[in-house]
Formats: C-alpha cells, structure tokens, sequence
C-alpha cells in the first residue's frame, strides 16, 4: 500500500525552526544594538574632535566620555543577557544525548515483565531470586498499569489528586534498593492512552465516539485523546517521577490508538488526514524522549508484531516501525506467535513454530530498520511468548523448550536482548541458562 502524503510538519521540525527563529531574532537583536552602541561612539568621538585645541588637549567633558564607555557597556551587557536568554530557552540542546546503542556501559537486558501487586508481595523474593541463578537480569515493573493506576505512592500531585495512586507498592524505596544491591537493571512500563483516571477526571482529554460518549475497549475502560499535548505532558511527568525513584529505563506501553469500528468513527478533534495517527505518536515519543534525556534515561516504545511491513496496521494504530526506530531509544515488538493470524509467514499455525515465527519477525524487523544508520537506530528488544495461548486452535503448549527456541531465533536472528511476557507473572528457571 502506498503511503499518502501529507502537509504533516514533526516536532523534531518544529524544534528545529523554533532554535532557528530564536537564533535569528537574537542575531537582529545583538546587531542592532551594536549598531546603536557604535553610532552613539562615534557621534561621541566625533563631539571630542570637535572640541580639541590645537595643542592636541582634550575639551571635551569627563561626563561625556564615561557616557560614551556606558554605552558600550551597556550594549555588551544587552548581548550577553541575549545569549544567555537564548541558551535558557533550549537547555535540552546543551548536552548531546549518546546513541544509547553504542554505549559500553549499556545493559544486554534479558527480562521478565512484573505486575505491581507482584511487585508489592513476598512472590517477589522468589522472582530477585530467580533472576539471581539464571541469565535473567532485568524486571519490567508496572509504574502505570492497564487500568490507569500508579502502583505505589507517588510524588506527583496530578496523579494524587486523581486518586490514581494505589499502594499496590507499599515500600517503593525499599524495592529499588533491594534491586539494585542485586543487580538488577529496572524498567518502568507506564501505560499510555488507555486511562479511566485521566478521562474522568480530565473530560476534554477523553477520546470521543461520534455520539460524544467516552471511547472505552472490550474491558469498558476509557481511552484518552493521542492528539492531546496535555496527555502527553502528563505521560512525561509519570515517567520523569519514575526516574526520580531510580528506575533505569523507561517503557511506554500502550503508546498507540485504539483499533475497531469505534475508534475508526471517534472524534480525535485535527484533521486526520494532514496530520495521521502515526505521526502524532511519533510527536508524543519525540516530546517525552526529549525530557528523559535530560535525565539521562532511555526510552522503549512497546509496539505490535504485526506492524512490521504492514501499512495497514500502520495506519489503524498509529505504530510506524521505521519511524519509531528513528525516534526512541529502544523498540520492543511483541512478537508473540500466538498474536499472528493462520498463514502468516507460511505457517498454518504460528504458535505452535516458536522458533521459526520469532525468527521471521526479526528479519522482517532488520529489513525494515535497514535505512537507518546505526547510531540513530533504536535498539530491537523483543517480548516473547512465556504463557500458553488456550484460546487458539491447534496452539500447543509454551514451557522450557518453547521459551528456549524463542530466545535462540533472537540471537539467531542477530539481536541480543528479549523480554518474557507471562500476565500472572509464573516464571520458572525452565528454558533458562544457569547464571555465570
């Protein structure tokens, strides 16, 4: 299918113009006051040669030479506060972000995906000890999860005064500390559009059907609007206090539009077809990313298998591959073989080719990613299949050996780091290597 045009301007654009039009008042600026400065100099120097005697002896007043020194002074001091200002305006812009796939220090994750009430239980001594004597180092923790929770006490007065705050996490602290004295890299999933919280109690962010009631999915829970900058703000603060608490990384799930006839026929308030769905994710990813490097945090994007090479579902969900992966740190497709339909890549059932269904979704990935240079590229993380899909037809069932071949198709497919995906959190050592 092919791609229509568009008018669209990105933010990365926008960013761009804004620095250039700041650049370029601040240099008509600077000249005009220099201007100033040299013409009241010379009409001063001027006035002084006029009024030498002919023994060369200056008759002109000590007022009016300090007055000619001010207003250079003064005209310096104007540039200066200029610059500075200019500086003030874009401090984002002063530090260059490293390409987070070239770092040395950087972490080849292999994790497992943790609830918040896990997270929160004596359950999670058993999973730190898991990771402990397996090659699992890494946890994906719910900070915001699927019902618009944050899933401990946070300092942040928006999510407070919502309600949103549930002390699934009593001690917060406590677990990052016990993390990170084993060693554990930390990931903070945060879940995006899909808010009840934020729709209720913010109800120009809710996401419309055409009959002006709220957009909910198949569980009755409220979608807000991706257009909305003012979500976007809100997804950022989220991320930013999870930052502050310690975490590593942070992971943005959920970070697309809600698909059906519903969403198709919903009221997103612009003009769809200049500025698509794709873009607008893109423009909220760049936005966020922008305020996490500041801290020094890498940002994931989750996104659907299914997306990869196909426009269709490009457009319906607003997940662009190739422009992700220009855009976040870290691209995370859920490649689970369960997810794709009958046929897909030759096979009559995928879930039940663990290995060779992983390893076409990772070549389609590669081709995909191709056009771009290695130190703009998002690195390529993908969740794999810990859980038994009973509700396909002709499924089989996903143990040690089934998690084995999946991991083997990352590497084999020349990627290096993976996550487990099991909603119930049941892990066990099976299809795990012993720690080193």
């Amino acid at each position: 299918m092919t791609r229509r045009k568009t008018t669209y301007v990105s933010y990365s654009d926008i960013k761009r113009k804004r620095r250039k039009r700041i650049l370029c008042v601040s240099i008509f600026m600077a000249a005009v006051v220099i201007g100033a400065g040299l013409f009241l100099l010379i009409r001063n120097i001027s006035r002084v040669v006029s009024e030498t005697s002919a023994d060369g002896q200056l008759l002109a007043s000590e007022s009016e030479n300090i007055a000619a020194d001010n207003v250079l002074t003064v005209s310096m001091d104007l540039i200066q506060t200029d610059l500075i200002d200019l500086s003030a305006t874009d401090t984002s812009f002063a530090d260059e972000w490293i390409s987070f796939s070239k770092r040395e220090d950087r972490i080849k994750v292999r994790g497992i995906y943790i609830t918040g009430p896990m997270a929160g239980s004596a359950g999670m001594e058993n999973l730190i000890d898991l990771i402990d004597h397996t090659e699992l180092n890494t946890v994906v923790i719910d900070v915001k999860n699927d019902e618009g929770n944050i899933t401990y006490q946070m300092d942040l007065q928006t999510a407070q005064d919502m309600g949103a705050c549930i002390n699934y996490i009593s001690d917060m602290e406590g677990l990052m500390a016990e993390l990170k004295e084993h060693n554990i890299y930390t990931i903070a999933r945060i879940v995006c559009f899909k808010d009840p919280y934020l729709a209720e109690h913010n109800p120009q962010l809710a996401l419309k059907k055409a009959d002006g009631s709220n957009l909910t999915d198949a569980y009755g829970l409220t979608w807000v609007n991706p257009y909305k900058e003012e979500v976007w703000e809100y997804l950022t603060d989220v991320a930013l206090a999870a930052a502050d608490m310690g975490f590593d990384e942070i992971q943005y799930d959920y970070v697309r539009f809600p698909i059906g006839n519903e969403a198709e026929t919903a009221d997103y308030g612009v003009d769809i077809q200049s500025y698509p769905r794709e873009h607008a994710i893109m423009n909220f990813l760049d936005y966020a990313t922008e305020r996490l490097h500041e801290k020094g945090i890498p940002v994931t994007a989750d996104v659907f298998g299914t997306i990869i090479g196909s426009a269709v579902d490009v457009e319906q969900v607003g997940q662009d591959y190739v422009g992700l992966g220009g855009t976040v740190d870290v691209l995370c497709p859920m490649i689970y073989p369960s997810h794709y339909g009958n046929g897909v890549f030759g096979f009559d059932v995928p879930d039940a080719y663990p290995y060779e269904t992983v390893y076409a979704a990772l070549m389609a990935s590669k081709n995909e990613l191709a056009g771009i240079t290695e130190d703009d590229r998002a690195v390529v993380r993908p969740w794999l299949q810990a859980f038994t899909a009973t509700w396909i037809s002709g499924h089989i069932s996903y143990g040690g050996d089934e998690i084995r071949k999946q991991i083997q198709a990352v590497y084999d497919a020349g990627y290096e780091e993976w996550i487990l995906w099991n909603a119930s959190n049941r892990y066990t050592d099976e299809g795990l290597e012993k720690a080193e």
